[in-house]
């Protein structure tokens, strides 16, 4: 080969990865646009109609929401009482310190729903997931069974 023949080839040859990773990334964001990528919890979560906000509680580890939330349990079973609707953020730490983010609700049925936000704990399937109760009478530990 000559060397512009060469020069020709190597024009060609980066040109076709320049290619594909442009083919790659289109194909990437049509992914996310078109919410392949999305986790459907997350989607109701965000969708959801919001209800009367009982506030947000950190909790350090060893922490327990009865001791370090009395104010926004109290907010929980008031509304559950009085058969009204509510939602409490609670942000925990995992055993080795990663952040898991549970949304409770109290629905206008009387049904109790957790929303659990594990994206940030390394040793989980770090997605959403989704539980409910039907008709909770006492809000002690405030957990469905998962």
């Amino acid at each position: 080969m000559t060397g512009v023949k060469r020069d020709n080839h190597r024009c060609a040859a980066g040109d076709s990865v320049r290619v594909r990773l442009v083919a790659v990334a289109a194909m990437s964001l049509l992914a996310v646009g078109c919410g392949m990528l999305s986790d459907p919890v997350k989607e109701r979560w965000e969708s959801r109609t919001e209800y009367s906000r009982c506030g947000e509680v950190r909790l350090d580890q060893g922490e327990e929401m009865q001791k370090q939330a009395v104010r926004e349990v109290d907010c929980l079973r008031r509304a559950l009482k009085s058969g009204e609707s509510a939602e409490l953020k609670v942000t925990r730490p995992t055993t080795e310190g990663d952040l898991i983010r549970e949304y409770y609700r109290l629905t206008p049925q009387g049904r109790l729903e957790m929303y659990i936000d594990s994206t940030d704990d390394q040793y989980s399937d770090q997605k959403w997931s989704f539980v409910k109760c039907y008709a909770p009478q006492w809000l002690a530990e405030i957990s469905c069974d998962r």
